[in-house]
């Protein structure tokens, strides 16, 4: 039957996420830059540089994916929380990635409605473009994707299931784990990390619930973004009024 991991909003700090990364993509800059070396300095036979040249793309792909994973949308300047219209954000990300859907014969799906949660915009687009992103993956036969937004015992729903591959129970209890991941040498597992700590850091949960062949829903549940209502005034405009 269906399995089912529910994350709470403490995850294990991962204090050494910058050293890893760095290390990750140097990893295979390094092996692709010397292959390439090879090439250039030898005189090699045709098949032989073929091979060379293949590793070294394929070293600098890892590489890529890598900093997809993680950096998509990272800044430099620190971010500040502000209010997010969720329906916004998610039709960003479905734009992003609807070459990629398409190139997978993958049928978007969305149902949306505005509500706001409070967090950081880059970061909030780089969690809804990870778990898209993976739910693509996961139909590399076609599908369809459903993105649907609602509000659950006054939490923002937001529920991101395909009809893909599905995971195994210890598939995904191993969800999120840095390096664990269920694509092969493409995958970096960064993904799903960087996802738990974002949704973490805006005070969310997730709840993921898979099956073989059937499909995987991601649900995140986020605190709603309060109206400022009228009645409270700001010290800045309490000056304003005395002044008056």
């Amino acid at each position: 039957g269906p399995h089912m991991v529910i994350r709470a909003e403490k995850m294990e700090a991962v204090t050494h996420l910058a050293a890893s990364i760095s290390h990750e993509i140097r990893n295979p800059l390094t092996a692709a830059r010397g292959f390439i070396q090879l090439i250039e300095e030898q005189p090699l036979a045709a098949d032989k540089r073929r091979q060379y040249a293949r590793i070294a793309i394929e070293e600098l792909d890892r590489a890529e994916a890598i900093i997809t994973d993680y950096l998509t949308f990272a800044k430099p300047a620190p971010e500040t929380p502000e209010k997010l219209n969720v329906k916004l954000e998610i039709e960003r990300v479905i734009d992003i990635l609807r070459p990629l859907a398409n190139m997978s014969c993958v049928d978007i799906q969305a149902t949306l409605a505005p509500f706001s949660v409070i967090g950081e915009r880059e970061k909030f687009r780089q969690c809804l473009l990870n778990v898209m992103k993976n739910a693509i993956e996961a139909m590399p036969n076609g599908g369809t994707l459903q993105v649907y937004v609602s509000i659950d015992n006054g939490r923002v729903l937001i529920r991101i299931a395909d009809t893909g591959v599905g995971m195994t129970k210890e598939q995904l209890e191993r969800l999120g784990e840095p390096y664990f991941t269920t694509k092969g040498v493409k995958g970096t597992g960064l993904g799903m990390m960087v996802v738990y700590r974002i949704i973490e850091s805006m005070n969310g949960t997730i709840r993921i619930e898979s099956e073989i062949h059937k499909g995987t829903t991601v649900s995140i549940y986020l605190p709603l973004a309060s109206s400022p209502s009228s009645s409270t005034i700001s010290d800045k405009e309490k000056q304003l009024f005395a002044a008056l």
